[in-house]
């Protein structure tokens, strides 16, 4: 097996999924969890090519957010987009990535992803509440590259 499938078990996945659907529920953002073996150079660089090519730029509110994990480089980045990242300061993505990065080291990888997704649901909810004519944009499951 591949990196990429060891990093996370399929129940793990279920559970991050989970995580995705609850974080969306009371917003219009949009939470989507990348994984892939390497970045084959800049991770910054790679997650935003894979931001669009989930076609996560083409949210109606601007409101959609990655988290890209390379898994052999031990890196991640997490890619918020024009009107999640006008709205929320430096300190919430800095925030929100030592959540992520302190579990990551103690090799709770599916924790770490859990925890970085509800705090990303939690400031979407606050800036872009759910309201009845929202649809679900974007599929809430892992993409692997």
């Amino acid at each position: 097996m591949s990196k990429v499938e060891d990093f996370l078990s399929v129940s793990e996945e279920q559970e991050i999924v989970e995580a995705i659907r609850l974080a969306e529920l009371k917003t219009s953002g949009e939470i989507r969890v990348h994984i892939e073996k390497t970045s084959k150079g800049d991770a910054y660089n790679r997650a935003l090519d894979v931001f669009h090519a989930l076609k996560m730029d083409n949210t109606k509110l601007q409101n959609g957010v990655l988290i890209y994990v390379a898994v052999e480089e031990k890196t991640f980045v997490i890619y918020g987009d024009k009107g999640i990242n006008d709205i929320v300061g430096i300190n919430f993505w800095n925030s929100t990535k030592d959540i992520i990065q302190s579990h990551f080291k103690s090799g709770n990888f599916k924790q770490g992803l859990i925890e970085g997704i509800l705090k990303c649901g939690e400031q979407l909810q606050q800036h872009f509440p759910y309201s009845d004519l929202d649809t679900n944009e974007l599929s809430n499951t892992i993409s692997k590259g």
